[in-house]
């Protein structure tokens, strides 16, 4: 029988890697599936609540990974496709894995795979590429426990997430969080039981004390990395508790870490600017953000400094081994818990879920290389709760590094924009389904996950208890990165995008809930294949372990890009330079088409491959019951089929419109044609001796123009003969001074000497004659500095100093001779002077 080798719903029906564990092989699938008769109260250990996390398939490259029970499969997707081996698996024989997988993550070589179930945490060695020619069903890999003495029995914190670290070298950073708010780093290349780094998100509790708190405030839900190439984003970690709020820790780093080149400089960059911006303000708030940023500049500094020679901005990017600085002895702050403003809805029937999951998604594109600044900076925050409500936020002031300090204690706390609150529907679908309250107990055990799409960054698929949602972020965010590309210093565009901006696309892909056996088949595992080899779709595992596989479609950059939009909303004001402006009057030629180009009908333009109406996968019942038609069931089919007919009907009417522009656009086509006929026709006659005759004609209608010009500057001179024959007296004498004036300035005659022309010419002569014999002087005088500078007749330190002392001697010998010479001439009677030296200090006065 032949198949279509991207048709994965055929390739991987019935195939044998997702059997049901032998386990339950001999009881009713209702053991997996979740109703009202197994719905059981979530287990506790010391107060705390088990995670519902789950994540039972994993890829990596071409090869699948599936967790059934305490058992590892794994099968290659590239030989399935191309049939050369038959429909089979390898289990991953692990001994040290004794407990039942919840979540399995690969590590970013492929290489490794993180195990972890209610409690333990392991790591596992994948096979070698070609393990699938092996002959035996079971591969030996090595497996080692990961911090046994905090995971490691039933009496252990229970496990929240575990998540490899994209910045770990060698990509052997695990991050493990635990309910507790506790993220224990763990290298797997240095130690697996001690973690290298420790943050709490919660301060410890004083012995002896009591804080009236709910404890799902103390309890994390899930945690996610932030993103962005020129702030703190990538050294930021989200967490997000059952309550619902949310914290930061800033900045984080692996203890050994593999950190792009280019990121550190951008930091860099970002952290003086903002210094320089600072210190253009006087005011005496800029204090305290002073002494933050010197700390971050220390911070980004210390890294700067790791960087080796030759990646110097703007070398090419590449992964340098890192270690958090040590320059700075404060811890990083906690900070939070953020405020969503304004405040999210709750949704209508319910009275508030928990928190189960919190994603960071950012849109950054090829077109946005220019304009890092603006786009690279949106940021979108998704919290996603029990009762399928999921808040959308902006980050508009992203987190910055902050360390504990006195200062930091007062700040106020950091804040997200609620955008909307989007309801994915699961309280309308479960009264619809029951008018039994009892119902709605299975939101207890509903655990919303977040997935970004690989291929499209605007993409988010929501899996659930109760099937699977797709968000699509792409119009909300091309308008928000349109709007903040535009130079808007006051957000009046950026306010009004957010006005026009439409909501968030949310398409439901798959439905696992039974309206009969009111009982659904929770989604415990979604992957969407990111190989050359494998087709885009997406494989969506249930509890039953029944794979469903949908197709999706690329989507081309340019549908989908922000300035094509632009391009398109151009004013025509700058487009009617670049072509002829048409003449006055009514149009010569008027369109069959609207002004406006054809938009093709919402029915027809969905281009994300997703179904319109969810899939059904709902486990069959092993019982041997027949099928009961029942009043819920009748309800649900009548709804299915109604949404079946409209859907046709709008196809039809599409289908319809489609045909009727196709028809009008050939007509159009052909009056084109036949106009262009019409034109290329005149444009021939044109060519034709009818050409040169208007040429020529040409020539002498401007050989005549040329003797009117003639003939009207004879006229109008004769005119002014006639009416002013003589000249005025301000005429006579203005031209009388220009005489004047031109007989001061170039003489009289030939030979004026007064005139200024001699003058200045006399002037020139003179400053050239002076000028030779000044150069030689000049030249004269630096050689004679020359020579004096190079002889040795100053004196040197001693020789001074000598020379001083005797000049001193002989003036103290002069004095004592006036002193004596005074004596004897006051003795004798005899008027003499006074002596030299007072001489000398009295016409100093003077």
């Amino acid at each position: 029988m032949s198949m279509n080798q991207d048709d994965w719903a055929a390739l991987l029906d019935n195939h044998p890697i997702f059997d049901v564990p032998k386990a339950y092989q001999d009881d009713s699938e209702e053991a997996l599936e979740l109703s009202t008769k197994s719905l059981k109260a979530s287990a506790r250990n010391d107060g705390y609540v088990l995670s519902g996390r789950r994540q039972a398939m994993a890829l990596k490259d071409a090869d699948l990974i599936v967790a059934v029970h305490k058992e590892l499969r794994m099968t290659s997707l590239g030989d399935t496709k191309l049939g050369k081996s038959a429909r089979s698996y390898k289990v991953l024989h692990t001994p040290n894995i004794e407990f039942e997988i919840h979540q399995i993550v690969t590590n970013p070589g492929g290489k490794l795979l993180a195990v972890a179930g209610a409690y333990q945490v392991a790591v596992v060695v994948l096979p070698r590429p070609g393990y699938s020619k092996l002959v035996s069903s079971t591969i030996e890999c090595k497996s080692v426990q990961v911090g046994q003495f905090y995971h490691a029995s039933t009496t252990s914190v229970p496990v929240a997430k575990i998540e490899w670290h994209p910045w770990g070298e060698a990509g052997s950073i695990l991050m493990v969080v635990t309910v507790d708010g506790k993220l224990r780093e763990y290298d797997i290349s240095v130690d697996i039981e001690e973690p290298q780094q420790v943050l709490s998100f919660f301060p410890e509790r004083k012995p002896k004390s009591f804080i009236a708190e709910d404890p799902a405030e103390r309890e994390i839900a899930s945690f996610t990395l932030g993103r962005g190439k020129a702030d703190w984003g990538p050294l930021t970690i989200y967490t997000v508790t059952r309550s619902g709020d949310v914290y930061a820790i800033c900045p984080y780093m692996p203890k050994n870490a593999s950190i792009p080149s280019s990121y550190v400089h951008a930091l860099e960059c970002f952290i003086a600017a903002k210094q320089e911006f600072l210190l253009q303000g006087t005011s005496m708030s800029t204090s305290p953000l002073s002494t933050l940023y010197d700390y971050q500049r220390k911070y980004v500094s210390a890294l700067v400094k790791q960087l080796p020679p030759g990646t110097v901005f703007p070398a090419v990017s590449r992964s340098v081994p890192m270690h958090p600085p040590h320059t700075i002895k404060s811890e990083p702050l906690r900070q939070g818990p953020f405020l969503l403003q304004p405040s999210p809805r709750t949704l209508e029937g319910s009275e508030g879920g928990d928190a189960a999951d919190i994603a960071y998604l950012s849109f950054a594109s090829d077109d946005d290389e220019g304009n890092e600044g603006e786009t690279e900076r949106l940021g979108i925050v998704m919290i996603a709760y029990q009762d399928g409500k999921v808040d959308v936020c902006l980050d508009v002031e992203k987190v910055e590094a902050r360390w504990e300090s006195k200062q930091e204690s007062s700040r106020e706390l950091p804040m997200f924009a609620v955008y909307e609150s989007i309801d994915l529907g699961l309280i309308s679908m479960l009264r619809e389904s029951s008018a039994e309250q009892s119902i709605m107990d299975l939101l207890q055990a509903n655990h919303p996950l977040l997935y970004g799409d690989p291929m499209h960054d605007d993409r988010v698929y929501v899996t659930h208890a109760f099937g699977v949602h797709a968000l699509d972020f792409g119009e909300l965010l091309q308008c928000l990165s349109a709007a903040l590309r535009t130079d808007d210093e006051e957000g009046s565009l950026l306010l009004q995008a957010l006005e026009k901006s439409t909501a968030t696309h949310v398409t439901a892909i798959l439905n696992t809930f039974s309206v009969q056996r009111r009982c659904s088949n929770p989604v415990i595992a979604i992957c969407i294949p990111n190989d050359i080899f494998l087709a885009y779709s997406i494989l969506i595992l249930t509890s039953v372990f029944r794979i469903t596989c949908l197709p999706l479609a690329l989507r081309t950059d340019l549908s989908s890009s922000p300035n094509f939009q632009y391009a398109e909303s151009e004013p025509t004001s700058e487009r009617d330079e670049r072509i002829l402006i048409p003449a006055e009057g009514p149009p010569a030629y008027v369109s069959l088409l609207e002004a406006e180009p054809f938009q093709l009908p919402s029915v027809l333009s969905q281009s994300s491959g997703l179904p319109r109406f969810p899939r059904v996968s709902v486990g069959a019942s092993n019982t041997k019951n027949e099928f009961m038609l029942t009043p819920d069931t009748l309800r649900y089919l009548g709804a299915v089929v109604e949404g079946f007919i409209s859907q046709s009907r709008e196809v039809t009417l599409a289908h319809r419109a489609a045909e009727m522009r196709a028809a009008l656009q050939r007509t159009e086509f052909q009056r084109q044609q036949e106009k262009c006929a019409e034109m290329m026709k005149k444009v021939e006659e044109l060519r034709s001796p009818r050409y040169a005759q208007t040429e020529s004609r040409v020539q002498k209608i401007m050989e005549s123009h040329k003797k009117l010009t003639a003939r009207l500057d004879r006229t109008l001179q004769l005119l002014m003969q006639q009416a002013s024959p003589d000249l005025s007296e301000s005429e006579t004498k203005w031209f009388e001074e220009l005489r004047r004036m031109k007989a001061e300035v170039f003489g009289a005659g030939r030979y004026d000497e007064g005139s200024l022309a001699a003058r200045i010419s006399l002037l020139k002569r003179e400053y050239e004659r002076n000028m030779s014999s000044l150069k030689n002087m000049a030249e004269k005088e630096l050689q004679r500095k020359k020579q004096f500078a190079g002889s040795s007749h100053e004196l040197g330190v001693s020789q001074a100093f000598e020379l001083g002392e005797r000049s001193h001697l002989e003036r103290a010998k002069i004095s004592e001779l006036e002193k004596i010479i005074v004596q004897m001439a006051s003795k004798l009677d005899l008027s003499v002077g006074r002596p030299p030296s007072e001489q000398g200090v009295a016409d100093s006065d003077v």
